[in-house]
């Protein structure tokens, strides 16, 4: 469905802080309830954001339709504390509900995936399953290859450290983020929404830093929480009119499962969509979006590919367009984000962008630089980072571009960012 949301400039100034003003409330007009934004926030946030329901919510007395401003979060530590994808990968490990690959063939489970990789999985859990059967990866019979497995999700190389993937565009895709979903292939949603309950289940119940053992080498992160401001924070937009997403490099269903604590939807989620068969069960190929067909496995919710796919879901934009910068009226108003996989999102909503510092460069050097006024940082909300102890490589190294290579963070009339100093942590 395609959103339309604009106000008529002569009904509008700009603040110092870049953010839209409407005019005083006619005589006479009806008052509404005033959602209220909860304490907890750096600085003067909790104000900015506040600022931003009272001037984009229902209440606004400048809006000319019903039509919601929308607003869009990332999910893994902006609304949660830790990554609810790792969470998956290590219970699927753990109960061995990975698959054997066709023909035990691993470069079948991402185009990305390179021979040494292929090699090394098909090493460790050749002869542990039938092709299709899923792997004891939980068992010690399975321990190698559910270290393989781990070896390669979570450092991109294998146990000889050789690199795990190729070819891919840094702009658009993380190979290891979408092999995740890649490996569920054989499940339905249905089962995978399972799942992600069952881990959702041990996470949160868990004490906060809580580990777990994942074959034999890996003692990985064994909680998850939500962010309290966060969920504060999408109970106010939703209660003063907007239209709330979720946009994740973690797979959908996964997303879906832990969407439902903070009252969004299914409907609302868009994570790493797989490809199913005419039964219903996920291939080990991906979903496409703008000029990237489907089965392609090159265009994620991932900076670039973030923007695509809130473009084609939440605003109704179809083909290449869909990958291009959209006029404001048909672009989110707020957004959420903690890492560089956020920048392109971020930088196109219209009124604020709150950023979770995590230390990542680009992000940060976007953030600090905050040359529109409309940036707003604030630490993790649980175990905060320290202060980076040195500045943030903005005029060097800061931007990675689609082939890697690094470079100087540019504004948007190619101006270079300055180097910037860690101050919000």
């Amino acid at each position: 469905m395609q959103r339309k949301w604009a106000a008529p400039l002569a009904l509008m100034a700009l603040t110092s802080s870049g953010l839209l003003l409407a005019p005083p409330a006619q005589a006479g007009q009806s008052t509404c309830p005033r959602p209220a934004v909860g304490a907890g926030w750096h600085g003067d946030n909790q104000a900015r954001l506040q600022q931003l329901i009272d001037r984009y919510g229902s209440c606004s007395p400048y809006r000319p339709s019903r039509t919601k401003p929308v607003a869009v979060f990332d999910w893994d530590n902006t609304v949660v504390k830790n990554d609810v994808g790792d969470a998956t990968m290590f219970w699927l490990l753990r109960n061995g509900k990975i698959r054997q690959p066709a023909r035990g063939d691993w470069s079948t489970t991402s185009r990305h995936l390179t021979p040494a990789a292929a090699t090394a999985l098909a090493g460790a859990c050749g002869s542990l399953a039938r092709a299709g059967a899923p792997l004891p990866t939980g068992t010690p019979e399975g321990s190698g290859c559910a270290d393989e497995i781990n070896a390669v999700y979570g450092t991109a190389a294998t146990r000889a450290g050789a690199a795990a993937f190729a070819g891919w565009d840094r702009r658009t895709t993380e190979p290891a983020y979408a092999w995740l979903p890649q490996l569920m292939q054989g499940w339905t949603a249905r089962e995978v929404r399972g799942f992600a309950a069952a881990a959702r289940t041990e996470n949160l119940a868990a004490p906060i830093g809580t580990t777990q053992q994942v074959g034999t080498t890996t003692t990985a992160t064994g909680w998850v929480r939500y962010y309290d401001q966060q969920k504060d924070l999408i109970a106010a937009l939703r209660k003063a009119g907007f239209d709330v997403w979720i946009s994740s490099a973690s797979p959908q269903p996964v997303v879906e499962v832990w969407a439902e604590g903070v009252g969004i939807d299914a409907q609302h989620v868009i994570g790493i969509r797989n490809t199913t068969t005419y039964g219903g069960k996920f291939t080990a190929h991906l979903q496409g979006c703008g000029s990237v067909e489907e089965g392609a496995d090159t265009m994620i919710t991932y900076i670039d590919g973030k923007r695509c796919w809130i473009n084609k879901e939440v605003f109704g934009v179809r083909g290449a367009a869909a990958e291009k910068v959209q006029p404001a009226a048909r672009r989110q108003v707020f957004a959420a984000g903690d890492s560089d996989t956020d920048i392109s999102f971020l930088r196109d909503a219209t009124a604020l962008r709150l950023v979770v510092n995590r230390n990542k460069n680009e992000l940060m050097c976007r953030a600090y630089d905050d040359s529109d006024g409309r940036w707003i940082v604030n630490p993790m909300f649980i175990e905060p980072k320290k202060q980076k102890t040195s500045p943030y490589p903005c005029s060097t190294t800061g931007y990675v571009d689609h082939d890697g290579t690094k470079g100087p963070v540019v504004r948007g009339d190619r101006s270079v960012i300055p180097d910037q100093t860690d101050s919000v942590y």
